[in-house]
């Protein structure tokens, strides 16, 4: 398959995310599949996020045998760069799935919610899906031609091998991109409708809101609450 079509395929993926935005805006099902996919990306992301600890564990372990006992490792400085660049790497997706990454807010956040989803959308297509598309295309080649080699590093006498390494960049490319279809249906849907569609994030923190107020409450008014709540539900439903 050349890049050609392996590109018009991506971007007609991109086509078919701005379809579903604009046919089904209101549609339950695609709001929780947009939901679904940011608790994959949350998922992936906070997996990865335990690469911190080995990290950190791997650069104390040489400075102390490199400081202390003047016996530095030949596989240190392989570690750390390949565990800092997983980590760096699948964090993406989780950034972007909780709106995390950098943009000009002081202007940004002045702007009603129409307008930031029309720039927002704007520069998913300009910019993040082209680059996306590069990025996947390019990772792979790039992976293959490491796996074919069977390439090692040169930075360490053990030269431990690293196309599994590279093997990352375009499976976070997929990631990436997965996330970026789920903004763009969001921007089609804050479009038309002037709000942001709900993200994770904002469901979470209504579940830390509710769960923090019911720990203020005593068991009996909780239990008064549920029972009242049970009784109303009944009723609704005899009408």
């Amino acid at each position: 398959m050349t890049d050609s079509l392996v590109t018009g395929g991506l971007a007609g993926l991109v086509v078919v995310a701005l379809i579903i935005g604009i046919a089904f805006s209101t549609n339950e099902v695609v709001s929780r599949a947009l939901l679904a996919v940011d608790r994959f990306s949350t998922l992936i992301g906070q997996t990865f996020s335990w690469t911190i600890l080995l990290l950190t564990a791997a650069i104390t372990y040489e400075v102390i045998a490199r400081r202390f006992f003047s016996a530095p490792t030949n596989w240190g400085y392989d570690v750390q760069y390949m565990l800092y660049g997983t980590l760096f790497m699948f964090a993406g997706a989780y950034a972007l799935s909780r709106n995390g990454h950098v943009r000009g807010d002081f202007l940004y956040r002045m702007m009603p919610a129409r307008r930031q989803a029309m720039l927002d959308l704007l520069l998913y297509i300009l910019f993040f899906f082209p680059a996306i598309f590069a990025f996947m295309v390019a990772g792979w080649h790039f992976f293959e031609l490491s796996w074919i080699q069977n390439e090692r590093s040169m930075f360490s006498p053990s030269g431990p091998i690293i196309w599994p390494f590279k093997g990352i960049i375009p499976v976070v490319g997929f990631i990436m991109l997965l996330q970026g279809l789920v903004e763009v249906v969001r921007c089609v849907r804050c479009i038309r409708s002037g709000e942001w569609p709900q993200r994770l994030s904002d469901v979470e923190e209504l579940d830390q809101i509710i769960l923090a107020k019911a720990a203020e409450k005593s068991p009996e008014e909780l239990a008064r609450e549920l029972a009242e709540n049970a009784d109303a539900a009944l009723s609704a439903k005899g009408q």
